[in-house]
């Protein structure tokens, strides 16, 4: 027992010496790092714990407010696993109701960010649509007075969190959850370009095609090889399109941009109308949305999403923002009774205050990490990784997170703003969870990451 006891103290004390040189090692890169022409304006925090015992091994800046971009995620995606459960699934029902005015094909929408992504075999846009018309074309139905899309668990005007900006929003990666998400909620535009600089760029064709709704091109064609400077910006003031402003290269007869659909209740049952018009017609073309919840409904055909493990690994390798709207939003739902983006907020922060996180280390705007307005500190995405460790779902969690550097981390990029939060296991067997923010980060992202990079090296 006494010979046991002294190989136990002896491995200790060696596990503190490696942890000793290990935070010696990043002390050291932390200040050349800090020291760089890069982050002469930045601010950069770096947070990193003994995955096992959760001892910090080396902190610097690590409780002060950033923003997180991506890396966000980590803690929705947590949050959602915990609240929500890793088999939790949506329902998206369709039926028939019948008023005296006549029957009606009525939607139940759950808020399902999967609804028609091309992602899984089963969300494909085509079998759901196919599934619809079979389940239509059985009931024997000929004529509909209208489609009616109950919506009303999601708040109408919370789809875009207040956080983010003007700019975003109408590309693909700021397509907001609503309470009926279509296809991702995105769309892709194919654009030609003139021969000459400065030609103007014109719209072939959107996929889908965009019902009662356009895109108008301001665009303007640049120089060969510059790339896709071009961006989609929402409609305002009741406009029903879309402005391209920007460049593209020149001589350009099939280039792509995505954006994101500004109405996909009304795109999806404009789709479904289209779909089955030659088995059953909907009187003008007539649709209703937030209708409230209808009673004597006859379902014919409900869709099952994956299950929650299975989007939050999309989440996290993809970084689909619709997704951690949507998420944030059902975990209100959830608690809550509503789906707001507001409500989802107060849900996360209790939740990770009950776990002994500050609530004033989670100042949040979104659960995407899209917002400049987030500030989040290092610590408590180290303390929440930590959390994770220990949960039953953390199988899944872990293999959502992508690897950077041979590292298991998310990462997080908007403007001035970079970031990484995971876990690593050394040669030496030691395993640790860190995170490392930059704000205010100046000339190239790419040389900046790998500065980043040979800080975390000294985990290996």
């Amino acid at each position: 027992m006494k010979k046991r006891n002294r190989l136990l103290l002896l491995l200790l004390m060696l596990g503190n010496a490696v942890l000793a040189q290990v935070s010696t090692k990043l002390a050291a890169a932390m200040e050349e790092f800090n020291k760089d022409e890069q982050l002469k304006y930045a601010t950069a925090a770096l947070h990193v714990v003994d995955a096992v015992t959760g001892k910090t091994v080396y902190t610097h800046n690590a409780y002060k407010g950033l923003a997180t971009a991506s890396t966000l995620k980590v803690i929705t995606a947590a949050t959602a696993f915990d609240i929500l459960g890793k088999d939790y699934t949506y329902q998206t029902k369709v039926g028939i109701i019948s008023t005296h005015s006549g029957h009606h094909l009525y939607i139940q929408a759950s808020g399902d960010p999967t609804f028609g992504s091309w992602r899984w075999k089963e969300t494909k846009d085509s079998l759901i649509l196919g599934r619809i018309k079979e389940a239509v074309r059985a009931s024997g139905v000929k004529s509909f007075e209208s489609v009616m899309i109950n919506t009303t668990d999601w708040e109408a005007d919370d789809d875009i969190p207040g956080g983010w900006i003007w700019e975003d929003i109408g590309q693909y990666y700021g397509a907001g959850a609503q309470g009926l998400n279509w296809r991702e909620n995105q769309f892709d535009v194919i654009l030609k370009s003139g021969p000459r600089i400065g030609d103007a760029v014109t719209i072939v064709k959107t996929i889908p095609y965009l019902y009662d709704y356009t895109i108008v091109s301001k665009a303007s064609a640049a120089g060969k090889g510059t790339g896709d400077r071009s961006a989609l910006y929402y409609p305002s003031k009741g406009k029903r399109y879309s402005e391209l402003r920007g460049t593209i290269p020149l001589g350009e007869n099939n280039f792509t941009v995505s954006g994101s659909i500004y109405d996909p209740a009304g795109q999806f049952a404009k789709t479904v109308i289209d779909v089955i018009k030659d088995i059953a017609i909907v009187k003008n073309n007539k649709v209703e949305v937030n209708i409230p919840e209808q009673e004597n409904v006859n379902w014919i055909y409900t869709h099952t999403s994956p299950q929650l493990s299975e989007i939050i690994y999309w989440f996290l390798r993809k970084s689909i923002n619709l997704y951690g709207e949507a998420l944030l939003r059902t975990i209100a739902l959830k608690v809550k009774g509503k789906a707001s983006t507001s409500e989802g907020i107060e849900v996360l922060q209790q939740h990770w205050v009950d776990k002994g996180i500050d609530k004033e280390e989670l100042h949040l705007y979104d659960g995407s990490g899209l917002s400049p307005q987030n500030r989040v500190t290092a610590h408590a995405e180290v303390m929440v990784l930590k959390y994770a460790k220990e949960r039953p779902w953390f199988k899944e969690f872990y293999e959502g997170m992508p690897v950077y550097n041979d590292m298991k981390m998310k990462s997080g990029t908007i403007n001035r703003v970079k970031a990484f939060a995971g876990y690593h296991q050394s040669k030496a067997g030691k395993e640790y969870i860190f995170a490392i923010l930059v704000n205010n980060y100046s000339k190239s992202a790419t040389t900046l990451v790998r500065k980043m990079y040979r800080v975390l090296d000294h985990l290996k």
